[in-house]
């Protein structure tokens, strides 16, 4: 993969058995304007818990996975980190302000089972409403907006669809049509909630390039995954939850046989080495 951006192209210390270890991360500094940081993020449903107490840093330059089991919080993390549910606890900064007051800076694509695709929308009507909060609601696209939508179809392999009614493509056809559209919002922070669910092998290709070109650009890129086989392999951090953090850092820190026995309750086993 070549080191080129897309906007370039365009112009712990172990505890005794059965107790749970300190995560592994530093001193959470509330004002840098680097990284995102979450300090004691708390989430409540009603009278249940989803989330207790986490507190971690997602740095930029890093493709960062959210990873835990069913039910461990992943996506909840996600949405409390933009405002999009109701926090009980806690607060998320980004340059020195709460993030959920920043969402201009934000792509953020939802799981595909949140998704209408009955309604009745091309490949570039959905790619252009990326532009929109550039644009102005009810205004023209300008030239340089058309452009860049062009490009982010041309980068996900999806140009000759463009006039395809989004409903009529493939899961992973359609994924691929939301990356495009979270490209052509030149945002700063990238939030994807399992977009590897349901791909083929050459749109996971396509996502992980794309992934990692937005991370060389020193872009937050933070991912809800739950598969522990070879694509871990392409992330640079982890945060493993269960409803509690149970441990984040790079993910060799992350990876240990203590931490996804406390995260998944008994062994895992991988499909790759590497990871």
């Amino acid at each position: 993969m070549q080191n080129v951006s897309f906007y370039a192209k365009l112009s712990q210390s172990q505890k005794k058995v059965g107790e749970r270890p300190t995560p592994m991360i530093k001193a959470i500094d509330m004002d840098s304007t680097a990284a995102i940081s979450i300090a004691h993020l708390g989430v409540h449903y009603r009278t249940q818990e989803a989330l207790r107490d986490i507190n971690c840093v997602i740095k930029p330059g890093r493709l960062t996975g959210i990873f835990g089991p069913n039910g461990a919080g992943k996506s909840t993390l996600m949405k409390a980190m933009l405002g999009l549910v109701p926090v009980s606890s806690g607060m998320v900064m980004y340059q020195s302000q709460p993030l959920m007051q920043q969402r201009s800076k934000v792509a953020y694509v939802p799981q595909r089972s949140q998704i209408d695709w009955t309604y009745p929308a091309t490949v570039w009507d959905v790619v252009m409403m990326g532009r929109v909060k550039k644009t102005g609601w009810l205004r023209s696209f300008s030239g340089v907006s058309r452009q860049i939508a062009n490009a982010a179809l041309e980068r996900v392999g999806m140009s000759e669809f463009r006039d395809r009614p989004i409903g009529q493509l493939s899961g992973g056809q359609q994924q691929r049509v939301f990356l495009a559209r979270a490209l052509t919002q030149q945002a700063d922070i990238f939030c994807f909630d399992e977009p590897l669910v349901g791909i083929d092998q050459k749109t996971q290709s396509v996502v992980f390039e794309v992934f990692h070109e937005l991370a060389a650009e020193n872009k937050i890129v933070l991912v809800v995954n739950h598969d522990l086989g070879e694509s871990i392999t392409h992330f640079d951090d982890l945060i493993l939850l269960n409803r509690e953090l149970v441990a984040t850092g790079s993910r060799q820190q992350v990876l240990t046989e203590q931490n996804l026995h406390l995260a998944y309750g008994g062994k895992v086993m991988y499909f790759s080495d590497a990871a």
